[in-house]
């Protein structure tokens, strides 16, 4: 039994689970982003442990403080300092779930890491069934919360427009990309480089180097302590983001055939434009001086020429970024 600013915490201390950590590379890792969930965090962890009792998995919790302002960090801690299964990261200020995600990605020494939210609507009973199909050969197992304890209007329908713009767009076809609850071998997850907000969409990148994906139903529950940090402009961000996915899956390594082509497209309609403004002159002796479709032709060269030279630029800037040092969308402030 514990004590932070009047409010009593207890944590179970089992034999089996209060022991040091072994020396040996755990098999799992289980990462959880947090940001202001001081009320969820010890049952969430309890949760995780009953779970992990019941399986045969050498583990590891991995939680990743995003800055913030509760006593969530020093919940964390006290946790932590009873129970070396887990570490905790903490950020210097909120970077956003993807840079929560990137980090989890970074500490985690399992062969497998498995995300779930802090929130207790994700199930750790669910856990061996991904790590099941991870063992059965499949490289990403993603969860689909079938029956989802969310808000219709708010939450469910601008879900399920999502998902299927996405799938059609993309050709991922999951029902559910938003679900939190994920397995992923540790070989793929460490090599998709997450940005932005893009943590989302990390089985469409795993799928651009040849991830095996499958997707299995898991339980949901209604949010019972805390906020929730979603709204409707998140479908928004969502729309955008799948532009930007669209784009470096399609041409992120040759961004020289979208602006290069479009380039062409400009050149050859200047062309025809010119071809008729010569007929105009030649033919029709129409005066040039005032002829908008001269100005048009102009236009439309100097439009081709300089996509051209902005597709030589993003090859450029792509080989300098394949080439140079990656660094992580995040600082560190202290990894207990």
């Amino acid at each position: 039994m514990y004590t932070i600013k009047g409010y009593h915490y207890a944590i179970d201390s089992g034999e089996q689970y209060m022991k040091s950590r072994t020396a040996k590379k755990p098999y799992l890792s289980i990462v959880l982003p947090v940001f202001n969930e001081a009320e969820n965090i010890e049952p969430q962890y309890k949760h995780i442990v009953d779970a992990m009792k019941k399986t045969p998995y050498s583990y590891e919790i991995v939680f990743v403080d995003d800055g913030s302002i509760d006593n969530s960090f020093k919940l964390l801690e006290l946790i932590a300092a009873n129970d070396r299964h887990v570490h905790v990261v903490q950020f210097r200020r909120n970077f956003g779930q993807t840079a929560a995600m990137a980090a989890g990605i970074d500490y985690a020494k399992g062969d497998i890491i498995i995300f779930m939210d802090s929130d207790l609507q994700n199930d750790a009973s669910d856990i061996p069934l991904l790590v099941q199909k991870i063992e059965e050969g499949y490289d990403v197992v993603s969860g689909w919360r079938k029956n989802r304890h969310d808000k219709l209007l708010s939450r469910k329908i601008p879900s399920r427009i999502a998902n299927w713009l996405i799938a059609k767009i993309t050709g991922v076809h999951l029902h559910d990309l938003g679900c939190s609850l994920k397995a992923y071998r540790g070989e793929i997850i460490r090599q998709v480089n997450l940005y932005g907000e893009m943590h989302r969409f990390i089985p469409i990148h795993a799928s651009w180097i040849g991830a095996s994906i499958v997707e299995v139903p898991v339980q949901h529950h209604p949010r019972k302590f805390g906020k929730s940090k979603y709204g409707i402009q998140r479908t928004f961000k969502v729309l955008l983001d799948l532009v930007t996915v669209k784009f470096m899956g399609s041409y992120s390594t040759k961004p020289n055939y979208i602006f290069g082509g479009i380039g062409l497209l400009l050149l050859v309609l200047s062309g025809i434009s010119g071809i008729i403004v010569i007929a105009m002159k030649l033919l029709l002796h129409h005066s040039m001086i005032r002829n908008p479709l001269l100005l048009f032709t102009v236009m439309l060269i100097i439009l081709g020429i300089m996509f051209i030279l902005l597709g030589i630029l993003a090859e450029i800037m792509i080989r300098i970024y394949h080439e140079s040092q990656k660094l992580p969308p995040y600082r560190v402030k202290k990894y207990i």
